[in-house]
């Protein structure tokens, strides 16, 4: 039972990281570090300011 139970999580943890939910989340809990008062934007909140901030800072990509 717990080999079934670990190799859940590592799935769940697997998709989490695949499709970038785990991402806000981390996000969320560095803008409550460093700004306690302000508000925490929603996840679609967070899509745009992070495409807007990869529109402003590109990156060199090979494609």
């Amino acid at each position: 039972m717990r080999a079934a139970a670990r190799w859940v999580r590592a799935v769940r943890w697997y998709l989490r990281e695949l499709t970038g939910e785990a991402e806000y989340d981390r996000y969320c809990e560095r803008h409550r570090r460093h700004h306690p008062l302000a508000p925490v934007p929603n996840r679609r909140e967070y899509q745009v300011l992070r495409s807007l901030h990869r529109e402003q800072h590109p990156q060199n990509r090979c494609c």
